[in-house]
């Protein structure tokens, strides 16, 4: 079978595409026929080996383990002795690790069978940009029917996700992303959008019973600003040496003050990625894909994630 591979750390120029043997599943896992993966920036800081104290745990010279990607959709073509729960022959979505590849072992407790209805493809946007968006709201923010949210950063994987996600619970959605996407997030559902590069939204009058921040491109005094005295910040990822700063900084600041500054730290769980497959069963939510890649454009695909203008989600198709 063919993977895709990185031997050292550095850019998308470090990738390969190699003949490796078919894994064979271990007692909790199936062996997924991989049709469609899809590209995220947790996948760059592997590639990289970033920031450097990941290094601890894949390698400090190089990566312990050269594999990429984790997003996947396909098809379970064995499984191993202790799995009840899926079949061969089940179409499935969800995480494993080495996604980029033809073939790719998977516990089975971080899959789900895959909506009929529902194409590979989107399926396979899933496992990290839906299931941090649906926890960020849920489990930190705790979202309740009449808020009003603002997203920052509406439009990349997470945003997007964000947006859809919030409508369901009944949230009102304010927005946030560059002026060539302002209709797009308009059309997954966001009541208002803000231009970022004609206004900022810490300087508008409203305000908000969540932030959610993606993008981190503002301080937290200023982001305070628009929240209400009793809202909740809630900051995700670090797509920035100042965004990580960011995941420190904010809980050691909410003892002090009646809004509630949490980090959202998402983890793989089947039960969400059920509760998203009913979503994108019964069309609540779409998953946005902007390009596609084949396998071996991985690299293309990678450096494209890496420019940061990403329109919802990459895609690689496999199959």
């Amino acid at each position: 079978m063919h993977a895709i591979l990185h031997r050292r750390y550095g850019g998308p120029e470090v990738i390969s595409c190699e003949e490796t043997p078919k894994p064979a599943p271990r007692d909790d896992e199936v062996l997924i026929r991989i049709r469609t993966a899809s590209v995220n920036p947790y996948d760059c800081h592997f590639l990289r080996g970033t920031p450097y104290p990941l290094r601890l745990a894949t390698g400090l010279r190089r990566p312990k383990d050269p594999r990429l990607g984790v997003d996947v959709a396909g098809d379970v073509e064995a499984v191993g002795s202790s799995v009840t729960d899926l079949v061969v022959g089940d179409a499935v979505f969800g995480a494993c690790r080495g996604a980029f590849a033809e073939y790719a072992c998977a516990k089975a407790s971080s899959l789900t069978r895959k909506p009929v209805n529902v194409p590979y493809d989107r399926a396979a946007c899933v496992a990290i940009a839906g299931v941090t968006a649906l926890q960020a709201l849920r489990r930190y923010a705790r979202l309740q029917v009449g808020q009003t949210i603002l997203i920052n950063g509406a439009s990349g994987g997470v945003g997007t996700f964000a947006v859809q996600i919030a409508k369901t619970f009944g949230a009102t959605v304010t927005g946030v992303c560059s002026t060539r996407n302002v209709d797009m997030v308009n059309s997954i559902g966001a009541e208002r959008v803000i231009d970022y590069t004609k206004e900022d939204f810490t300087r508008t009058a409203s305000r908000y019973d969540v932030i959610l921040d993606i993008i981190s491109n503002h301080s937290l005094a200023a982001c305070r600003r628009v929240l209400k005295p009793n809202g909740a910040y809630v900051v995700v990822g670090a797509s920035s040496p100042w965004a990580l700063t960011r995941l420190v900084t904010t809980p050691l600041q909410s003892p002090f003050v009646s809004q509630r500054l949490v980090v959202a730290m998402a983890r793989s769980d089947a039960a969400d990625l059920a509760t998203l497959g009913n979503l994108l069963e019964t069309g609540q939510v779409t998953p946005v894909i902007d390009r596609r890649f084949g396998l071996r454009e991985t690299a293309d695909a990678v450096r494209y994630v890496e420019e940061g203008h990403v329109r919802g989600k990459v895609v690689l198709d496999v199959a």
